[in-house]
């Protein structure tokens, strides 16, 4: 059976949350983690239309920059993080737009501040459309220079 060839991304990518306003987000690719992960500060919960919403800002302390952003929150769950302990987040559905590829991804809210990485891209985003070159970043980031090794 001949499977149709799938893009490759590296350990490292820039990735868009185009509903979120978030553009060129540095995110860890990590086959490990089953949910992708967003830093966030929860600011609000409300009801629009019969759907629970959460407002939550994403900081760039970099840029001095504080993006206020809206989502439908679809859901709780428990996320194990890396540490090995279990956390109870929100979980929100939004496109995620990796290269050329775009598609509604689940998306946990997580305080990330101490990760070198605002976001994480889970196994369940990459699943059926993507292949994953560890050894490389940047591979579906056309403004950046693929590069080889593991070197932040």
């Amino acid at each position: 059976m001949t499977r149709p060839a799938l893009p490759i991304v590296g350990w490292r990518e820039l990735v868009h949350l185009p509903e979120l306003g978030l553009h060129n987000l540095p995110a860890k690719i990590d086959t490990g983690a089953r949910t992708s992960s967003l830093h966030a500060t929860v600011l609000d919960e409300y009801e629009r239309d019969g759907e629970q919403f959460v407002r939550f800002a994403v900081d760039f302390p970099q840029q001095h920059v504080r993006q206020v952003c809206e989502a439908v929150h679809i859901d709780w769950r428990g996320i194990t993080s890396s540490n090995g302990k279990t956390q109870r987040r929100r979980i929100i559905k939004t496109p995620l737009k990796i290269g050329d590829v775009e598609f509604r991804a689940e998306i946990s809210l997580a305080n990330r501040a101490d990760m070198r990485f605002p976001m994480l891209i889970g196994r369940s985003s990459l699943r059926r459309r993507f292949v994953v070159d560890s050894g490389h970043s940047w591979m579906q980031t056309p403004n950046r220079k693929t590069t080889e090794g593991h070197k932040p």
